[in-house]
């Protein structure tokens, strides 16, 4: 029969090194934030429209029938607005 207290023991060390690994990953993803920030700066430095490529980057993750479907239904929207 195993030891109660050696085997909180090893699962108060496994929990550490969860909330360990999730605090060094947040870490990782603040400074990928920063440095998306930077190079989105460079972009507007160098004349880019940095909203626009926003856009196009949340474009390139969608599905593509997915936003075929969409961009259907925009040009019928606009169609009726009068917006051609």
């Amino acid at each position: 029969m195993s030891d109660p207290i050696s085997t909180y023991t090893v699962t108060a060390e496994e929990l550490r090194q969860f909330i360990e690994r999730f605090e060094q990953l947040d870490s990782e993803k603040k400074d990928v934030a920063e440095q998306q920030k930077e190079l989105m700066a460079e972009a507007k430095g160098r004349g880019y429209d940095t909203r626009v490529m926003k856009m196009v980057i949340a474009l390139r993750k969608r599905k593509p029938d997915d936003l075929a479907e969409e961009e259907a239904v925009l040009e019928v929207y606009k169609s009726a607005l009068g917006m051609q």
